[in-house]
């Protein structure tokens, strides 16, 4: 019967258009960049998350990149401001700014810069001083102390050199504070045969790339934190340092690659 036909038709389900090409790209892309910024526990903005599929040959805008966060409302951490203290009231010996803004074109163990910061724990202060090589900006080398003293920059250039046994002539930059000024730190360096340079007074220039650090440990860790004690504060800090900040964090002035690669392509260069 024609009437019943036509009602069998209207009955029959109606086939739904599937999604777009272009709304299935956007779910993947949606899918990898969620993945990478939960990996990096939200520390990292679009241009490191566009490099890292660069890496594999995946090339990925970074406008689209910034439309996927967007979508997803994700943002990298919050950059609290950072706060540099040095003690530069003293009569203490002030080597001469030898670095001068030279911060590229450094091989490995060629130039140092080493600065101190502050950590807060349940049980007080805890105080770091790392040194950073420029050629590739690892973190060469740190120690760790409850007191801001010379003793505290003497441990981290001992441990530094004896991990790395650079040549003699490395130059050696800090700031003018106290403890890179004491004659423990000065007759340390001398006798590793490294030239101490320091920067000028006011002047942050040559030491930016260690207030740089600082300030990526304190916003991308230490502020997600709170440490009981000094020693859950170390074992964290090391852990961030060497585990993901040398070895897994894309840095931008080593051109989006680990400090540990840019390192390594330096040496078999």
């Amino acid at each position: 019967m024609p009437g019943s036909w036509c009602v069998a038709q209207r009955l029959l389900p109606v086939a739904q258009p599937g999604p777009s090409p272009r709304s299935q790209a956007n779910a993947a892309l949606d899918a990898e960049v969620g993945a990478i910024h939960r990996a990096h526990r939200g520390r990292y903005g679009r241009l490191r998350i566009v490099a890292q599929p660069r890496a594999r040959g995946q090339h990925i805008g970074a406008e689209r990149v910034q439309r996927s966060l967007q979508r997803q409302g994700l943002r990298p951490v919050y950059k609290r401001a950072y706060r540099v203290t040095t003690d530069s009231a003293h009569s203490l010996p002030v080597a001469p700014n030898l670095l001068d803004r030279r911060l590229a074109g450094w091989q490995p163990n060629q130039a140092w810069v080493s600065d101190v910061t502050f950590i807060a724990t349940g049980e007080g202060w805890l105080y770091l001083a790392a040194i950073l090589d420029l050629a590739s900006r690892r973190i060469a080398g740190w120690s760790m102390s409850e007191r801001i003293q010379s003793d505290l920059v003497c441990e981290a250039l001992r441990s530094t050199y004896w991990q790395r046994k650079p040549p003699p002539g490395l130059l050696l930059h800090s700031d003018r504070g106290s403890q890179y000024a004491s004659r423990a730190h000065r007759q340390l360096a001398a006798a590793f045969g490294m030239t101490v340079s320091m920067s000028r007074r006011a002047n942050a220039w040559d030491n930016a790339l260690m207030e740089s650090f600082f300030k990526t440990l304190k916003v991308e860790r230490i502020y997600q934190t709170r440490y009981e004690t000094r020693a859950q504060a170390r074992l964290d800090i090391v852990d961030w340092i060497e585990g993901y900040y040398n070895r897994q964090r894309l840095h931008f002035s080593a051109g989006y690659v680990t400090p540990v690669h840019a390192e390594e392509a330096l040496l078999v260069a």
